[in-house]
């Protein structure tokens, strides 16, 4: 049952992925869109997204009362949902322990029924919830415990019947394949942003299963793949599934420039290189999706990210050479990118990476002498005076 927690652990780090690094983004790039043209052009990205015009945006200010409000449930409702919820979890943990517990003494044809027969049973429930459109708060559930049950129960399959068979990469492409062809007549039939992820995880998953079988080396699958997710991307944003474009961007990104960073590791044998370059690029696509007004929460992820690696591969590179102090000059220019951008979590590593190059240069060289940290204070009371100066300056203008 190795193969079954492997699989939880994947849609634990997916899940992960989608909706925790996200959050992340917020709260570094926060400064995107709490101030007047952050706001604007949040509001002008939401209404390009759901088909919101400007009448409506109008009536909608003028005449709020007639805008649809939360309803609130009443507590039979409340109770009708929690109860159905629970049962639906203790079913689940009741066909979980039956599972586990009499695992090994199950035959071959029952040990495929509870598997792959259960998912296809809750395939079934699926797709009546479906056609009758009673209960759309089940969908995703009822989505994620099938797929999750007929993927366990094709491998179950597969080993049941090849119980000899060394080619695990084989037996996967054949699953991935079938669920991918699964999740994709699924969205054909109800055009659902759940069979969208669905299809593209299995997907995807068959096209990293097939270049690992063409021998593809790891670091030019994963730039293939990163790339295509990133165009992908691309286009989910200008349909109605809009809203996975986020994730789409988050993973193809990341698998894109884990791919980058690897090549260049290999190429050059430098894990510092590898870094700078690959932090650049990071910073780059942010600076990119920024400009460009798109999925506003992630430009300050990428900034993050991308100027720690930058960041430290720059300090390795020049750390004991005779260009050390360039390391602090460009770190110095990088506050004004900081101030253009109005990136909160550019500032703050670029702050970072100031005063712990002090630090580093102060213990390295000034390590007994009174006079550097007194001189460090008047620089500081100095920079001070000169950024009181230019907002004077700048309010008589």
């Amino acid at each position: 049952m190795s193969w079954l927690l492997l699989l939880v652990v994947v849609f634990v780090v997916i899940g992960g992925g989608w909706w925790g690094l996200p959050l992340l983004a917020t709260l570094f790039g926060a400064k995107n869109i709490s101030d007047k043209e952050g706001a604007l052009a949040n509001i002008a990205q939401l209404m390009q997204r759901f088909e919101i015009t400007p009448a409506e945006v109008a009536h909608a200010f003028l005449n709020p009362s007639a805008t649809p409000g939360v309803q609130l449930r009443s507590s039979a409702e409340i109770a009708k949902t929690l109860f159905s919820y629970l049962g639906a979890i203790f079913i689940v943990a009741g066909i979980s322990t039956y599972i586990g517990m009499f695992w090994t003494q199950m035959g071959a044809a029952m040990r495929i029924a509870v598997t792959l027969g259960v998912g296809y049973i809750l395939l079934l429930v699926l797709i009546s919830a479906l056609h009758e459109k009673k209960h759309p708060k089940l969908i995703l559930p009822l989505t994620l415990a099938s797929v999750l049950m007929m993927t366990s129960g094709w491998f179950v399959l597969i080993h049941e019947l090849f119980p000899r068979g060394d080619n695990w990469r084989l037996a996967a492409i054949s699953v991935f394949g079938v669920m991918a062809i699964h999740q994709a007549a699924l969205w054909y039939r109800y055009r659902l942003s759940v069979f969208v992820f669905t299809a593209l995880f299995f997907g995807y998953g068959l096209l990293q299963l097939g270049l690992d079988l063409l021998d593809v080396p790891l670091a030019l699958s994963a730039i293939i793949l990163g790339s295509s997710l990133f165009m992908v991307a691309n286009g989910l944003e200008k349909t109605v599934h809009s809203e996975l474009a986020e994730p789409a961007f988050l993973i193809g990104s990341g698998w894109l420039y884990a791919g980058v960073f690897d090549a260049i590791a290999s190429t050059t044998g430098s894990v510092n290189w590898a870094a700078l370059l690959t932090g650049l690029c990071i910073l780059c696509t942010a600076y990119g999706l920024q400009r460009a007004g798109r999925q506003l929460r992630l430009p300050g992820l990428g900034y993050l990210l991308g100027s720690i690696m930058a960041y430290t591969g720059l300090f390795d590179l020049l750390e004991n050479t005779a260009f050390e102090l360039l390391y602090f000059a460009l770190t110095t220019s990088m506050l004004y990118a900081c101030v253009v951008l109005k990136s909160r979590a550019l500032l703050l590593t670029t702050v970072i990476a100031m005063l712990s190059y002090i630090g580093y240069f102060s213990a390295q060289y000034f390590v007994d002498s009174l006079g550097w940290p007194v001189t460090l204070i008047l620089m500081g009371v100095a920079f001070m005076g000169v950024s009181a100066l230019a907002i004077k300056v700048k309010r008589r203008i």
